[in-house]
């Protein structure tokens, strides 16, 4: 298991264009990817369940990732996330 944790810096939080795109590219890894805010979590592989956390800015998020190629897997997200949130 690979995860990190990371602070929404944009205005608009999680919105849903760069929301959709992540989700795209989670969908083709083969690692179970789930987005945690408080206690609520949702699938990361699942635009709704991602949106129905409403993360706003300033909010901390953990993105835990398990099996297949965590690692890389892990480290795509974490990118993702600091280019786009």
């Amino acid at each position: 298991m690979e995860s990190f944790k990371y602070t929404i810096k944009d205005e608009l939080g999680l919105h849903a264009r760069p929301a959709g795109m992540l989700v795209k590219e989670a969908a083709k890894m083969d690692s179970k990817i789930t987005l945690k805010k408080g206690d609520a979590e949702g699938d990361l592989k699942k635009i709704f369940s991602i949106m129905k956390l409403c993360v706003k800015q300033h909010d901390e998020v953990e993105v835990i990732v398990e099996g297949g190629a965590e690692k890389e897997n892990c480290e795509f997200v974490k990118k993702f996330f600091e280019e786009h949130f």
